[in-house]
């Protein structure tokens, strides 16, 4: 044998036509096509938590405006009750404002009614965290669908506003987009 030859190997059997070495190449073809539409990993969004439709949403919406950056995704008992009890701070009637009526929605208003004297973020959150620890998962999912992951907040902008906000209404799965929430300015998308 010289340098540069291969020992002899013996030939494969032939198989049907467009046997295996097509489909290398369709499989191959796939992976490639896949690879291109698939976005590198995006540890902002990978952070967030989301629900597989919210995920995708939250990537198409990074692809086309870079510069977003996302507040907030899924989020525990007391990440909520964190994040109302803030905006309760600065509006008593923001979570009727807010949120679809629902028994949940009326009973956190009702304790914030019934706490005058609870004005911090942290008592309101303790009062707002004991409600939501009376109701199962399902019900907290519906409530607000940042408990479920299917829903994220966008930091607001003024420079591309309206483009970036016609992009959010048009992702693939949106129920429902907020660029105001209880007369403040939040961007919030949610998801079916």
């Amino acid at each position: 044998m010289q340098d540069g030859t291969l020992a002899l190997q013996p030939s494969p059997k032939p198989g049907p036509t467009g046997g295996m070495a097509s489909a290398t190449i369709a499989n191959t073809a796939v992976q490639a096509a896949t690879a291109d539409d698939t976005p590198a990993k995006d540890e902002e969004i990978e952070s967030l938590d989301l629900a597989d439709t919210a995920k995708k949403a939250a990537y198409a919406l990074k692809k086309k405006h870079p510069s977003v950056k996302f507040t907030s995704g899924k989020r525990t008992k007391q990440d909520q009750a964190r994040a109302m009890s803030g905006n309760v701070v600065s509006n008593r009637k923001w979570i009727e404002e807010t949120y679809t009526k629902s028994s949940l929605r009326d009973e956190c208003q009702k304790w914030v009614d019934d706490n005058p004297e609870k004005k911090t973020q942290q008592e309101i959150e303790r009062g707002l965290l004991e409600v939501f620890n009376k109701h199962a998962d399902k019900t907290l999912g519906i409530f607000s669908k940042h408990l479920s992951g299917m829903a994220f907040d966008v930091q607001p902008v003024t420079e591309d506003a309206d483009e970036i906000k016609m992009t959010i209404k048009g992702l693939e799965g949106l129920d429902k987009f907020l660029d105001r929430e209880g007369g403040l300015v939040r961007w919030h998308a949610q998801f079916k």
